[in-house]
């Protein structure tokens, strides 16, 4: 995941307020170490706020670990300095950095020069910031800043005692999908394609983190990564989804609405599978409640491309507070990885793709005379033999030719070996498949979720979720706190739960505050139960968007209280 996109922001501080204000009070998102001060960068969710990421989830995984078929794993939050010198981390997973020579802020350079200059900083050497820098003047105590230097955003630890094994906390869940690639393609029958899911925490040592759960330095990630073949970068579902719009925002600028087929026929999409996954993050974002005209897809320019990427689109959600904010990657990240853990591992990860049918190649082999080999080299014999069956073919021709050869302080002559030629049988040749990745941040999708959810009617705040995502589906009131109305009341309460409905009881003031109390976290149905009640079994079934009213049959309530398909 990148940074927010903040072109051609809305700034809106009522609604972001008022929403946050929701979150805070109502227990779904809350400041992490609050009693010691707090610490930037850290939320906790509170109980409403853990049963909607519970949600959110559930519905990730449907789509893709039901529909697509993706197996989950779960790997160490904590890995070896060795696999993210591999994967470029170590190196290349750096922010430009400035600090105030006055008071000591730290800020990222980049951020500060856009926020201050309004310009563009996509691609900026350190040079060309520092000459933006010299006129800004630091926004805590006006001092000026000091030189920009490259700040690596992974957290440093040490594994075992001392400081002998350097590990760093993952800034993303991929990494353990590629090391564990070997053991996932004997588990898929060693067949590609084949996809993996992982959902979890990751960690990034953000400079400055002043934008709540969209800047976070501990997050939840729900990330895949698609093994496949170089050449067969398609899926065998596009043709279902191949005439459904995107919203997309290509390098140039522009902002189009075109087909996902017409996207790749175009070359604006570089492939169906890619094309593919922008439509299914779309619809996943639509099922959780993200409103389509909120949603677009926007190209990597070159300068931001991530090291390993050879396309990457972002999904954006437009937000109020804080514009245009990506929220998924959807990226090709080619061979890159397998190929850097093969290179700094020593260990082969490689499929095998079987020919149609068997090809026959004439090569020329080394056969070692071993009776010779023996008793003039001795203990070396061993050695000789295994470097002479590595030769390859151009080694080889050329000792033909010139009827010597020389290696590790030894010459070999015809004495020692001959040379034929035989017929070999190829079945199939082994390569390194290439990887695409939807890579989700839940946290950011929580946020727009909440603002895209949040409405007023009649001087009172609702969040609209859809019941499937709700984190309270079903309000159980008695009109009044009689006895026997909260008897039958309590009744349906645990009736309803036992019927897997997350559900809240409440008999606390009059029923339009409780009402009003739900409306305010999203509760999608209320049921009354009123004096009727005891004459005729019915109660009240309340709709949270329309405030309808219907009476239904205590018996029939699990059919009324429509929950909602997965895929509608």
């Amino acid at each position: 995941m990148g940074q927010p996109n903040n072109h051609n922001q809305v700034i809106n501080l009522g609604r972001h307020e008022k929403v946050m204000e929701i979150a805070l009070r109502r227990g779904f998102l809350w400041p992490s170490y609050e009693i010691y001060g707090g610490s930037s960068g850290f939320y906790d969710y509170g109980p409403l706020g853990a049963a909607l990421r519970k949600n959110i989830l559930d519905i990730w995984r449907e789509f893709y670990c039901v529909r697509e078929g993706f197996f989950e794993i779960s790997s160490p939050t904590i890995g070896p300095e060795e696999v993210y010198i591999a994967s470029g981390h170590v190196k290349s997973f750096v922010d430009p950095t400035v600090e105030c020579k006055k008071c000591g802020e730290v800020y990222r350079a980049d951020h500060l020069v856009r926020e201050v200059l309004g310009m563009e900083t996509d691609g900026l050497t350190t040079d060309e910031l520092n000459r933006h820098i010299e006129g800004i003047k630091c926004q805590k105590c006006g001092g000026g800043f000091g030189e920009v230097w490259t700040y690596n955003l992974m957290f440093r630890t040490h594994i075992g005692p001392g400081e002998k094994k350097v590990g760093y906390l993952r800034p993303e869940t991929a990494q353990g999908m590629f090391i564990l690639f070997n053991r996932l393609y004997g588990f898929y029958r060693k067949k590609l394609p084949f996809g993996v899911a992982q959902i979890g925490r990751a960690y990034r040592n953000e400079i400055s983190p002043r934008q709540g759960v969209i800047r976070l330095r501990e997050f939840t990630q729900a990330e895949l990564e698609i093994f496949v073949s170089p050449g067969e970068k398609t899926h065998k579902d596009f043709g279902k989804v191949s005439g459904d719009s995107l919203r997309l925002v290509p390098r140039d600028g522009s902002e189009i609405e075109i087909s996902a087929g017409e996207a790749v026929s175009r070359d604006i999409i570089a492939h169906e599978l890619l094309s593919y996954h922008l439509i299914l993050t779309k619809n996943f974002l639509e099922c959780v409640g993200i409103p389509r005209e909120k949603i677009r897809f926007r190209q990597h320019l070159k300068t931001e491309m991530a090291h390993y990427a050879a396309d990457c689109w972002d999904a954006e959600v437009c937000t109020d507070r804080f514009g245009w904010v990506e929220v998924v990657g959807i990226a090709d990240r080619t061979d890159y990885d397998l190929k850097a853990h093969e290179s700094q591992s020593g260990v082969e990860l490689k499929s095998f793709t079987p020919f149609d049918s068997p090809k026959f190649y004439r090569k020329k082999i080394v056969v070692p005379d071993m009776a010779k080999i023996g008793p003039d080299f001795k203990g070396r014999a061993g050695q000789i033999v295994e470097r002479l069956k590595g030769l390859g073919e151009d080694e080889i021709a050329a000792f033909d030719e010139e009827g010597y050869i020389e290696f590790d302080g030894i010459r070999l002559d015809r004495n020692y070996v001959s040379i034929k030629e035989v017929e070999e049988k190829v079945t199939g040749e082994k390569i390194t498949p290439h990887v695409i990745e939807p890579s989700f941040g839940i946290d950011r999708i929580i946020y727009c979720l909440l603002e895209a959810a949040y409405n007023e009617r009649d001087g009172r705040n609702v969040l609209s979720f859809k019941p499937r995502v709700a984190p309270i589906q079903v309000g159980v009131f008695p009109l009044v706190a009689k006895d026997e109305l909260t008897a039958v009341a309590r009744k349906i309460y645990s009736k309803l739960r036992g019927e897997g409905y997350y559900t809240v009881y409440d008999e606390s003031d009059s029923i339009g505050r409780r009402y009003s109390r739900i409306d305010e976290i999203g509760v999608p149905f209320a049921v009354t139960v009123d004096f009727d009640t005891l004459k005729d079994d019915t109660v009240t079934v309340r709709e949270r968007d329309s405030t309808n009213q219907t009476r239904v049959k205590i018996g029939e309530l699990k059919d009324k209280l429509t929950i909602g398909k997965m895929f509608p």
